[in-house]
């Protein structure tokens, strides 16, 4: 994550990068994942699912919100 701040890669947030830090616990997501000392549970897997459906949410809010904006600039 650049500089710690929280803010994860260009800024949109916490786990959208490859995971491969130490918020990420050096695990990545996504096609390789389970490999050496990185094997995910079921649990692990659904926390990570269920993470990454909330900031999903959050971008597809933030488009509506900015499409929403640019519509109303006509």
């Amino acid at each position: 994550m650049p500089r710690l701040n929280g803010t994860g890669p260009f800024g949109y947030g916490a786990g959208t990068g490859w995971g491969c830090g130490p918020c990420g616990m050096g695990l990545r997501r996504g096609p390789g994942r389970g490999f050496g000392f990185g094997r995910w549970t079921k649990q692990d897997e659904k926390v990570a699912l269920e993470e990454e459906v909330k900031i999903l949410k959050e971008e597809l809010r933030a488009v509506e919100e900015e499409l929403k904006s640019l519509k109303g600039q006509k």
